[in-house]
């Protein structure tokens, strides 16, 4: 929580700079050194609780004072840019285009409806292929029938006797009329219900092939509307370029330094809201290359420079991410000021060497400057921090390098939206898990020796560079160790990269890439690390997107601890039963909705417990009859049974009169509560309810549950 709140402020300090406030920034940096001096694990002071109030709402008023007041024009730019950057648009003779303002929030739910669409065309598509191959199994059969139909036919007529005894119509005698029996009737008539049948094939083949087609157009139609409805939600580059180079010529002018300012690519087009987060990334980057990376002129003369620094950002659209390099020409990173400080704080070992790429995990590492005094500039290291973990919740990823020339360079990649995004989809035992593109460098198939070796050094090598490995279940607290499979491919093995650090991850398998739309997670999943988004299927299955490098710094060491069976799973804590140490807990989780069980079983999982699931009340009964959980968590509307119902049952049985129920429900009112708490429910939460009051409610009643069990009915 400090460290967050300490990124924070310092982004607000910036932009009370950059928006002329000087006196905010002052009061920003002031509650900076506040909240340093307060210990991590110490009592808040009552003071600096008074100080962010007052000083947010001074930033509230001034936020409605400035939007009151009419817009003026942005001052012409002090600094000379690039012959590469776009002349601004001139205006168009004639009558303007109207332009409809629309609110983010209507296109964001227009979007998710043209992808719902999408993705149950997807789904009515395969039942058409499954319809298509059954069709073409009734073909098969059919020919088979005509072939069995000629058969029986050769061997009736063989069999059937030349005469066929009993009185002929009036004038007419066997020669002359031919005579039948009943089986060569049936015959007949089976011939007949073949072709029948083989005329409704041919009209069902007929059929879906036009359902194909009219699925195939609205296919393209949704498309179409789905690329529209992303194309309104881009803006340009150039749109923040002036606002880039006046935060850049603030800190110049603070700094005493001389800076030219290079923008190439800026006509490249983003989401707006992509653009929002990446302003102040960037702005965190030119005051740290103008603070820490331009020399001043007198310097820069000294050593054969040009007087004035070269500060360039270059833009360039690569597939569905944007790549973006940030160099100057000063004097690059300070090995030897970085090294002094990661060892004074424990990042580095004291006797190990220090190259450029731990120099650069370094610096973006909370607590790192090489500044020789605290200003309102520099000293806090923040900055950089601020940097890496805004990338790191966009799905982005951020590399330093040494330009060509000298000085420092950044590289940074983002994605264009993330309202949609590719990711490569792996299975870790049953779960079906999404990794984002940009942060898979590569894929590799592996086999027994090699990688039994690498497990066991616990490191993967890819050329020279070691990297290390881990299996992804043991990450996302799954399983501690992958189960024995074998593939005469090889087990797949993902290089994982961003900023500066890599990972490689060992999966069951690897079912390829797909582009999904990311869906807001709930309250439960919101503030799990490492975890980016959720997203649906075309199958309607949900699947969860992380980022490995976040699960890494966040469980790492945890992971590495359980899988050589030391320790618990890293993600979450799992309450175990005093007696059975090795069974974990069971709970029962009762509720209408798919998507309710689902995510609770997801939380509780990872938490360590066993989770066993009913959609309503008859189901948590008959649940019951094959095993006892530790507590009952249960909606109060359910189809059969609700919830009250079900209470109600729980408590006339004596085998269950002290189950404990926990009710979650959005049925928040006085009466709904108190009918609960007479019928015997333990704990009432509403929706959503937080995650840790949740898994805190669960595990305390794991630890009440009695040795032995509650009552079981006999087998």
């Amino acid at each position: 929580a400090q460290a967050e709140l300490l990124r924070l402020l310092h982004t607000a300090k910036g932009g009370a700079r950059l928006a002329g406030l000087a006196a905010l920034a002052k009061q920003a940096h002031a509650l900076e050194t506040q909240v340093l001096a307060v210990p991590a694990d110490g009592p808040v002071p009552p003071a600096l609780h008074q100080d962010l109030d007052a000083w947010m709402t001074q930033v509230e008023q001034a936020g409605r004072s400035d939007s009151a007041e009419p817009a003026t024009a942005a001052p012409p730019p002090r600094f000379p840019l690039s012959a590469s950057a776009p002349p601004p648009p001139s205006p168009s003779p004639g009558e303007p285009e109207p332009v409809l303002r629309v609110r983010a929030d209507l296109i964001e739910r227009l979007l998710a409806g043209v992808t719902d669409q999408l993705a149950n065309r997807q789904r009515l598509g395969g039942e058409l292929g499954a319809l298509r191959r059954s069709l073409r199994d009734m073909a098969a059969n059919v020919e088979r029938l005509r072939q069995q139909w000629r058969e029986l036919q050769r061997q009736t007529e063989s069999q059937t006797p030349a005469r066929v005894s009993g009185p002929m119509p009036d004038g007419f005698d066997a020669l002359e009329l031919d005579r039948y029996t009943r089986v060569q009737e049936l015959t007949r008539l089976l011939a007949e219900s073949i072709d029948d049948v083989a005329t409704v094939q041919h009209q069902m083949q007929r059929a879906v092939a036009a359902a194909e087609g009219h699925l195939a157009a609205q296919e393209r139609q949704a498309r179409d509307g789905q690329r529209a409805l992303l194309e309104a939600r881009l803006v340009p580059f150039d749109s923040v370029a002036e606002r880039l180079a006046r935060s850049l010529r603030q800190a110049a002018e603070a700094r005493g330094r001389t800076v030219e300012w290079h923008l190439e690519g800026g006509a490249a087009v983003l989401d707006r809201a992509v653009l929002e987060r990446l302003v102040p990334v960037l702005e965190h980057l030119l005051r740290n290359a103008v603070v820490h990376g331009i020399e001043s002129p007198e310097a820069r003369a000294a050593v054969g420079k040009p007087p004035a620094g070269r500060i360039a950002l270059a833009l360039q659209v690569q597939g569905q991410d944007l790549s973006l390099t940030l160099t100057d020409d000063g004097a690059g990173l300070d090995l030897e000021g970085l090294r002094r400080r990661a060892v004074a704080i424990g990042l580095h070992p004291a006797d190990a060497p220090f190259t450029r790429d731990d120099a650069v995990r370094c610096a973006l590492a909370p607590g790192i400057s090489t500044a020789a005094q605290v200003d309102e500039w520099a000293g806090r290291g923040i900055g950089l921090d601020a940097v890496h973990s805004e990338l790191l919740a966009q799905g982005g990823r951020i590399e330093g390098f040494e330009p060509a020339g000298g000085g420092t360079g950044w590289h940074l990649v983002v994605p264009l939206t993330t309202a949609i995004t590719a990711v490569v989809l792996v299975r870790v035992d049953d779960r079906v898990i999404g990794l984002p593109v940009p942060w898979v460098e590569a894929v590799r198939r592996v086999h027994g020796p090699e990688l039994t070796a690498a497990e066991l050094a616990g490191q993967w090598r890819e050329g020279a560079a070691l990297m290390p490995l881990f299996w992804l279940g043991a990450l996302l607290g799954v399983s501690p160790r992958p189960s024995p499979r074998a593939d005469r491919r090889g087990i797949p093995v993902l290089e994982c990269h961003s900023a500066g650090r890599r990972v490689a991850l060992r999966v069951d398998a690897v079912l390829g890439r797909q582009t999904v739309v990311l869906r807001p997670l709930p309250p439960l999943l919101a503030r799990q690390p490492g975890l980016a988004g959720a997203s649906v299927l075309p199958d309607g299955g949900v699947v969860l997107i992380y980022h490995p490098l976040a699960l890494l710094a966040e469980y790492g060491e945890g992971a590495r601890r359980w899988s050589t069976g030391v320790g618990r799973p890293p993600v979450g804590q799992a309450a175990r039963s005093a007696s059975s140490p090795a069974v974990a807990p069971l709970v029962l989780v009762v509720d209408d909705s798919i998507t309710v069980r689902r995510v609770t079983q997801r939380l509780l999982r990872r938490a360590g417990y066993r989770v066993a699931l009913a959609g309503d009340g008859v189901q948590a009964l008959e649940r019951l009859r094959e095993e006892a959980p530790v507590v009952v968590l249960c909606d109060i509307e359910m189809p059969r049974m609700d919830s009250f119902e079900l209470v109600r049952a729980l408590r006339n049985d004596q085998r269950w009169t002290d189950l404990p129920v926990v009710m979650v429900t959005s049925r928040l009112a006085d009466k709904h509560r108190a009918h609960a708490e007479s019928l015997g429910v333990n704990h009432y939460l509403g929706k959503p309810n937080a995650e840790d009051e949740l898994l805190a409610l669960v595990a305390a009643y794991a630890r009440l549950a009695p040795p032995g069990g509650r009552g079981l009915s006999p087998s």
